[in-house]
């Protein structure tokens, strides 16, 4: 912000969090007479890339939202955050480890779809994206962000994705969504893999969420009787295919005490093209999203 004030003559206003919430129009149009001078409203953006958006205009002078300001303006009430709030909160921090000039790889999901979003904003600063799904790759290419196969990305600096369960471990079953199969392979891909969820799905252990098995359609009666050999309630995602062409078990009642263990022995099952454990390789970084802000694990 320093160097942005120096270099453009620009004020930056550092909103407390309260503040930062109050609606845009609103605030501005109360910054503009209190301080009779050109507002841009920036909380949801990088600051360099706000001054490129408005080189057309006259921003030389102009007042900067950003994110700290104790003063008068009335603050609004305080709210407690939703579930949604937590997700796009958890997907804003994620942007701290995308590496600027490179590509960055993508999860699926509703959490994944925050950080596709949050993405968007600082599509410029990036070279592009792998997907870990077609509906990713649709939305990463709704927003204008290049969607780069992973055979030519080779390997990538960062892995971004949600989870259905997670511990403070950082073990994760995903695979809600039915792509757990290129979700395994891009974050195998990164070299760090940070997994962002609202704090609902933070678990001491494993097994509440059914886990779920990608499996070759032919083989499915036969992972199915080995499924329920090991404990579990296999049943029939009905009416799903993958993005592979296969078919998803949901494994019910599993006591997942040993993550990493399960993960290899399930994966030796024949017909199994892989399972929703992420254990062997699981997150390196686990962002919470929580009532009281973004915790890190």
């Amino acid at each position: 912000a320093s160097e942005l004030e120096r270099e453009y003559r620009l004020k930056v206003l550092a909103l407390e969090p309260d503040l930062a919430a109050e609606p845009g129009g609103e605030l501005r149009g109360q910054l503009q007479r209190r301080l009779a001078g050109h507002v841009v409203d920036a909380r949801l953006q990088d600051l360099r890339d706000v001054v490129s958006e408005h080189e057309a205009r006259p921003v030389r002078g102009a007042v900067i939202i950003a994110a700290g300001l104790s003063s008068s303006i009335r603050k609004p009430e305080r709210t407690e955050m939703n579930q949604d709030d937590k997700k796009r909160a958890v997907a804003q921090a994620a942007l701290e480890f995308v590496v600027p000039g490179e590509l960055v790889g993508v999860g699926t999901g509703s959490t994944a779809d925050a950080f596709v979003d949050a993405l968007a904003r600082i599509r410029g600063r990036i070279d592009g994206a792998v997907a870990s799904s077609e509906a990713t790759a649709a939305r990463l290419a709704g927003h204008g962000i290049r969607v780069v196969d992973l055979n030519a990305a080779g390997e990538l600096p960062v892995y971004v994705d949600g989870a259905d369960e997670a511990t403070r471990h950082r073990h994760l079953v995903k695979g809600g969504g039915g792509a757990l199969t290129r979700e395994k392979i891009v974050a195998a891909a990164a070299r760090k893999f940070v997994c962002i969820v609202d704090d609902s799905k933070i678990v001491d252990r494993l097994g509440r969420f059914p886990l779920p098995v990608e499996v070759i359609p032919m083989a499915r009666s036969l992972v199915a009787r080995a499924l329920v050999r090991l404990g579990g309630r296999p049943e029939r995602r009905e009416g799903f295919v993958t993005d592979n062409g296969n078919e998803i078990i949901d494994v019910h009642g599993l006591d997942i005490l040993d993550p990493p263990a399960l993960e290899s022995e399930l994966n030796q099952i024949a017909g199994t093209v892989t399972n929703g454990l992420f254990a062997r390789r699981g997150a390196d970084v686990v962002l919470i999203g929580a009532g009281g802000g973004v915790e890190r694990t």
